[in-house]
Parts: structure tokens; C-alpha cells; sequence
């Protein structure tokens, strides 16, 4: 069977150029829209730009008030009260004059006054319990610390006067006394630490107070207060 079409009838041969053509018309179609698609976005933006209008917030105005200070107080002036006496008053008060004049004959007692500096620096002084040379009781008879020592209970044992208060109660035991030697050697800062009864404290504080004269402690050769504790052993035989 012959066909019916020729050869140049047939479309095929141009199926390439009809695709051709029908991509660019899409392509353009598809463009024309996009086109005016953004041309109504820039319109819609326009317009909201041009209708939007800025809102202002409307601040109150305000008045500062005015302060009146109060009135200042009223100044009372203090007048001097003048008293007009008689002439005729008597006035029974007298004035005495005494005579104050020394002569070259009359005896001056002169009272020495402590010194108070000195007092100062002391309190003031660290105190040491163990130095590197400790204070040695009456250096004019003792050499070393331990003679001293000897010394200084030989002492309290002979000073000691037991009272007699204590003496009729029976009242006996060790009073433990602590006392500072300065840095010329004197005692003080006598306290009791431990003790029995108000009498025997009293005479053990009494007895520390009345030691002679230490020769003072001394760490890296300068004088320094050192501290010492007694024990004295009151005993009724």
C-alpha cells in the first residue's frame, strides 16, 4: 500500500524548529510575567511608604514647682541683766591675803617627778618569755640565771609575812604570781594568775612588788621586758 503524504507534506523534519520556537515563546511569556509581577510589588510598596505616617508621642509639659525655703528663725539677742545695789549693802564676805613670800632660811622639799616617757615606752614594749640572755636577780651577788633563781625564791621565802586572818582559818596553799621585768630592770605588771584566798594573794603581790632590782633581759643585745612567773607556797606549820 502506497502512502498517502510526500515527502515534503511530512512535518516531521521540522519537528526541531516548532520546539525551537515554542521554548522561546514560553521563555517569553514567562518573562512578561515576572515583569509585571515586580512592577506590582514596587507599586504596593510605594503605596504603604506614602500611607504609613509616623506617629509623634506627645510629651506633657511640665512645671517645676517652686520651693519656698521657710522663714529663718527669729534671733533672740540675750540681754545683760544689770542689778542696781544700794550703796549702803554691807558685804559680808572678806578677802584674805597670804602672804606667799619664802625667806633664804625656809627649807624647800623637793619632790621627784616620775618620768613619764619612760613609763610609756615600757608598757608599750613587746613582752618575751624566753630571751637570749634572761634577766638575772640581785646581779650584784648572783652571776648566772640560775643563782638567781636560788636567790630570788631565798628572798620571797624570807619576806613572806603569812596572814593572820589565814593563819587562825587554817587557810593554806600556792599562789602562782606573774610580773614583767622592764628594760632597766624594774618589776611590774604584778598580777596573780592562780591563787588561794584575798589575804595570801594580797601578801604574795606585795612581796613580788618589793623585789630589788633585776639586771634586764637582753635578746640581740638591746634590753627587752621579759616575763616571769612565781610560785609561793604558803605553808602553816
Amino acid at each position: 500500500m502506497l502512502p498517502r503524504k510526500t515527502t515534503h507534506a511530512d512535518l516531521e523534519h521540522k519537528r526541531s524548529l516548532f520546539f525551537e520556537i515554542g521554548f522561546l515563546l514560553s521563555l517569553a511569556i514567562v518573562f512578561i510575567c515576572m515583569e509585571m509581577n515586580f512592577k506590582e510589588k514596587e507599586d504596593l510598596a510605594l503605596n504603604e511608604s506614602t500611607e504609613v505616617t509616623a506617629e509623634q508621642e506627645m510629651i506633657p509639659i511640665t512645671r517645676q514647682e517652686q520651693f519656698t525655703p521657710p522663714p529663718p528663725p527669729r534671733q533672740v539677742r540675750a540681754y545683760d541683766i544689770i542689778n542696781i545695789v544700794d550703796d549702803d549693802v554691807n558685804i559680808e564676805d572678806e578677802l584674805e591675803i597670804i602672804d606667799t613670800e619664802t625667806s633664804e632660811d625656809e627649807e624647800v622639799e623637793i619632790v621627784e617627778m616620775p618620768d613619764l616617757e619612760l613609763e610609756e615606752e615600757e608598757t608599750e614594749a613587746p613582752i618575751f618569755i624566753i630571751v637570749e640572755e634572761m634577766p638575772i636577780f640581785r646581779p650584784d651577788i648572783c652571776k648566772t640565771t640560775q643563782q638567781g633563781n636560788v636567790e630570788l625564791m631565798n628572798y620571797i621565802a624570807s619576806s613572806i609575812r603569812y596572814p593572820v586572818i589565814a593563819a587562825e582559818n587554817g587557810i593554806q596553799g600556792r599562789v602562782y604570781v606573774n610580773f614583767v621585768v622592764s628594760p632597766h630592770g624594774r618589776v611590774t605588771n604584778v598580777s596573780v594568775t592562780r591563787g588561794v584566798h584575798e589575804q595570801l594573794d594580797k601578801e604574795a603581790v606585795r612581796v613580788v612588788e618589793s623585789l630589788p632590782a633585776f639586771s634586764p633581759g637582753k635578746q640581740r643585745g638591746k634590753p627587752v621586758r621579759v616575763q616571769f612567773s612565781v610560785p609561793i607556797n604558803f605553808v602553816l606549820q
